[in-house]
């Protein structure tokens, strides 16, 4: 009885553990790179600084949505990518570098992504094939977020337009 009670409690707290620490699995780009290599994902990058307020409020109330975690784990590599990161990163074989310019400086690869509008924080989408499918800026709450992600990552944006995906989700 003592075993089944021990294994009982166990499993409980095994599970509360597991949902407690549900968080999205955040990776580099050159490890989202060689993981969509090893076995294809879309990849979401979200381009952040240190001193952005709503990247923090991000961080803080819509990446802890377990809907909205356990979604993008599932269909997406998640990749935190400093805007002004000053080291040396490697994406598609082409090295980027940090540039020293204006007040904080950015790096060469967040730029590019961004076709040089530095905005923070702003959500990239690539496809499996590394190429942009999305470049959204801004803030957004997960409610706001999970159907974007989903539209993304389940394909349907190759069948349908946003506006008749978005009026066919209000109509249900």
């Amino acid at each position: 009885m003592k075993n089944k009670l021990f294994l009982f409690v166990f499993a409980l707290l095994l599970n509360g553990t597991q949902l407690i620490a549900q968080e999205i699995n955040w990776m580099t780009i050159e490890e989202a790179e060689a993981a969509t290599k090893k076995e294809p994902k879309k990849i979401l990058i979200d381009v952040y600084t240190n001193w952005c307020g709503y990247c923090k409020k991000m961080d803080a109330t819509t990446f802890k949505d377990k809907d909205l975690i356990a979604y993008l784990n599932k269909k997406f590599y998640c990749v935190k990518l400093d805007g002004e990161d000053k080291n040396t990163l490697t994406f598609k074989e082409k090295e980027f570098n940090f540039v020293d310019s204006g007040r904080r400086g950015y790096n060469e690869l967040p730029a590019n992504l961004l076709k040089g509008k530095l905005s923070y924080p702003t959500f990239v989408y690539l496809d499996k094939e590394l190429k942009v499918l999305l470049v959204m800026p801004g803030y957004r709450k997960a409610i706001e977020m999970l159907p974007i992600v989903t539209y993304l990552g389940d394909d349907i944006y190759k069948d349908m337009k946003w506006e008749a995906y978005v009026k066919q989700a209000k109509g249900k």
